[in-house]
This record gives C-alpha cells, sequence and structure tokens, in this order.
C-alpha cells in the first residue's frame, strides 16, 4: 500500500521547487519520498533511545530483544522494569535508566502526547529534552518523522550539513549558524526541505 504524505507535501514542494533550482531538481528525482507517522510516541523515543551511538543492525537486535522480555511496550508496564532485567537484554546501564526516565515522564505528565497538536515545535523540543537521554537532535527527529512537523530544519544533523555543503557552499561544510541561515530560505516547509537534501546522499528512505 502506498504511503500517502502529509497534507502539505505537495504545496510545499511546489513552492520549494518555484523558488530553489536545487529543490525543483532534487523532488524531481525523487517524486516517491514522502513522510509516514511512525506511530506510538512513547515506542518511538524508547527505540530512539536503544538505537544511540550503534549501528542499525545492534539497535534492531538489542530492540528485539528488549521487546521480547518487556512484552508490554508501555510507560506504566516500562516504569516497573528492573534496570539489571534491561541490561541483559543488551542495553547499557545508562540506556536502560534513560527509559526508566522516559516511561517515568510519561506516566506523571511531564510528557504528554494528547498536547502537542496545541505547542509550536520549540515548546515539545523543550518537553522532550527533559527526559535523559533525549537531546535536541533525537526530538526534532521526532518532530520530523513522529508529529510530521513542517518547518524542522536540524542543523545539528551530519546528512543535512554534507548535503547543503555539496548543493550550495561548494562542499564546504557549514557553520551552524551558516546553516541556520541558509535554512531561512526554505520557511515555512524546512523539514520537506531536509528530506529532499536528505535523500540525495541516499534515496533509501530512512525512518529515525
Amino acid at each position: 500500500m502506498k504511503t500517502r504524505p502529509p497534507a502539505y507535501w505537495h504545496t510545499a514542494c511546489t513552492e520549494l521547487a518555484a523558488a530553489d533550482p536545487v529543490m525543483a531538481a532534487l523532488i524531481a528525482r525523487y517524486p516517491d519520498a514522502v513522510l509516514a507517522d511512525r506511530g506510538d510516541p512513547f515506542q518511538t523515543l524508547a527505540r530512539a533511545i536503544v538505537g544511540q551511538q550503534i549501528s542499525v543492525k545492534a539497535a534492531d537486535s538489542v530492540w528485539a530483544r528488549f521487546a521480547g522480555f518487556a512484552r508490554h511496550i508501555t510507560p506504566d508496564h516500562v516504569a516497573t522494569l528492573e534496570l539489571e532485567a534491561l541490561a541483559a537484554c543488551g542495553l547499557s546501564r545508562r540506556k536502560a535508566e534513560y527509559l526508566r526516565d522516559l516511561a517515568g515522564h510519561f506516566v506523571d505528565g511531564r510528557v504528554e502526547p494528547a498536547r502537542w497538536k496545541k505547542m509550536d515545535d520549540e515548546a515539545v523540543i523543550a518537553e522532550l529534552v527533559d527526559v535523559r537521554g533525549i537531546g535536541r537532535w533525537t526530538a526534532e527527529m521526532f518532530l520530523i518523522f513522529s508529529l510530521l512537523r513542517p518547518d524542522v530544519w536540524p542543523v545539528d544533523d551530519i546528512g543535512l550539513q554534507k548535503a547543503v555543503a555539496r548543493h550550495y557552499l561548494h562542499d564546504a561544510r557549514p557553520t551552524p549558524q551558516a546553516l541556520r541561515d541558509h535554512g531561512v530560505r526554505f520557511a515555512p516547509w524546512r523539514t520537506v526541505a531536509t528530506w529532499y537534501l536528505w535523500r540525495s546522499l541516499d534515496p533509501a528512505v530512512v525512518q529515525y
């Protein structure tokens, strides 16, 4: 079944292509690249924590062991799991603590998906980075891949840095401020611009 893009996708592509010849070429090159909702917010964030600083293959293996042990990957249940048991699934002690902290934030309402629709991007990021083990980059990936926010420009993302350098700066890697300044031209569709710049490095659709 073909994935349906977010409602704003066609408008964003039309406006980006009209304003920027690099974007026009990339959008034409990858016509089927669109975002799809990852689903359950708690599981998505938990997977992000599990996958930090290890390969995708290793992350999938650890996640499978964790999911098999936990059985119910809900905040209420994960909050009750012993750290030693989580570590036995292949998680580092620190990541086990991060998962428990994430669960606690969901359980006591410090992280509350129901209110995100009324919150701007920076407010959601602030809520997420209060969780141990979630930094700004992870929060921005969540805004892009789970909340499908249209105007996220993750300046700390290495892929975005490389792609902007390749297409606009003669392979000179931009500073974070230079990258922020560059992204202004793509507002209010910086997520979509990011997506196509990523595709120019790797045509495979990656879900973070």
